[in-house]
């Protein structure tokens, strides 16, 4: 996935409930095709060499992150199709039963305790239904050690999107993720990063993250992403997960204020919570700059998924199937994969979620 892709991705989690980019509209003549590396276990989505005279991919550099991280669906996210039973058999006869799955901690230092009540099912299919899930990441976020343990990381200081006033301290501080001047400058970095001068691009994404300065929310989450890779600069695990916490952190507090003037949709800053969400909870499963908490992990996927992100749908599917930071629960898992698949992200071989033992009672 593309910066430009990811920026347009994060405005359809905040105006559309995240209808997923399908990229270019082919012609009914033209056919798509999609290359997968397997195993006995596990589908990898990737993409296919650029030739020459290729004007739809030749001139996209490779994002891919290195070998020990591989694992990202397109260049950003790890498409897992973990979910799916090995082999394409569904496992399950017996329906609801009880499992022992590895991973399975009562509790994580990363996770609140007092974590709101979402309601339903825990599978946000109406607006509601997501504004309580809103709620919820707010909570959830002010519970990362990351941010605790302060570090390098300044402390943020965010106003009422809807009532723009002076700091404190005298000094107007821009809380708008979006704002004009910043997006020109993204734009920018976008065009330098796709033309391949990633360390003239990291250097603006790293000036807008500044949470003393700009303190802009996408940017602080491209600039861990580049510090995570090593896009233009040296990688640094533990400075990458601390931006994508600034960035949570960020955008939660201006969603909450959004809540709390009555927005149930979400306000100025989703599509960037939603991205830092999934993002952390990678961070979190992989032990990414930080030590690894697979209750978190679930946690976060979780929480990305009810606000309307495919791809961490397809992930805390595959933590309830395998018992990745909770009990394995296949019922659960289908109803993740199902509402990913009314979205658009479909997944090979995994017919076995659509059986009448996992349709909603």
């Amino acid at each position: 996935m593309t910066l430009k892709d990811l920026l347009k991705k994060k405005d359809k989690v905040r105006d559309e409930g995240n209808v997923p980019d399908k990229g270019p509209t082919l012609s009914p003549d033209v056919p798509e095709f999609q290359f997968y590396r397997t195993t006995t276990t596990t589908r990898e989505s990737i993409e296919p060499p650029a030739f020459p005279g290729d004007p739809t991919r030749a001139a996209q550099p490779f994002l891919a992150p290195a070998p020990e991280h591989r694992g990202f669906k397109g260049r950003f996210r790890r498409h897992s199709n973990a979910a799916e039973p090995a082999g394409g058999q569904e496992s399950d006869k017996g329906g609801h039963k009880l499992h022992f799955g590895r991973g399975r901690s009562a509790s994580s230092v990363n996770v609140p305790s007092d974590l709101p009540a979402v309601g339903g099912d825990g599978v946000a299919r109406n607006e509601d239904e997501e504004a309580n899930w809103e709620k919820r990441a707010t909570v959830l976020i002010s519970g990362n050690t990351v941010l605790k343990s302060g570090g390098n990381t300044p402390t943020i200081e965010v106003q009422n999107p809807l009532s723009p006033s002076a700091s404190p301290s005298g000094r107007s501080r821009r809380t708008s993720v979006g704002a004009a001047p910043d997006d020109a400058d993204i734009q920018e970095a976008i065009r330098l990063h796709e033309a391949g001068d990633y360390a003239a691009s990291t250097q603006i994404f790293g000036r807008l993250a500044d949470p003393n300065g700009a303190n802009n929310a996408l940017s602080q989450v491209l600039y861990g992403l580049a510090l995570r890779h090593g896009w233009g600069c040296e990688p640094n695990m533990e400075q990458a997960v601390r931006y994508l916490s600034v960035a949570a952190s960020n955008s939660a507090e201006v969603e909450r204020l959004a809540l709390q003037a009555g927005m149930k949709k979400g306000g100025a800053a989703k599509g960037e919570l939603v991205i830092a969400m999934f993002e952390l909870g990678n961070c979190f499963r992989y032990a990414w700059g930080t030590k690894k908490d697979p209750v978190a992990a679930k946690q976060y996927y979780e929480t990305a998924a009810n606000l309307g992100d495919t791809d961490a749908m397809n992930e805390v599917a595959w933590c309830y199937v395998e018992g990745f930071g909770t009990k394995k629960d296949k019922f659960k898992a289908a109803q993740f994969l199902r509402l990913a698949e009314s979205k658009g992200s479909k997944t090979l071989g995994n017919t076995w979620i659509w059986k009448d033992k996992y349709n909603p009672k």
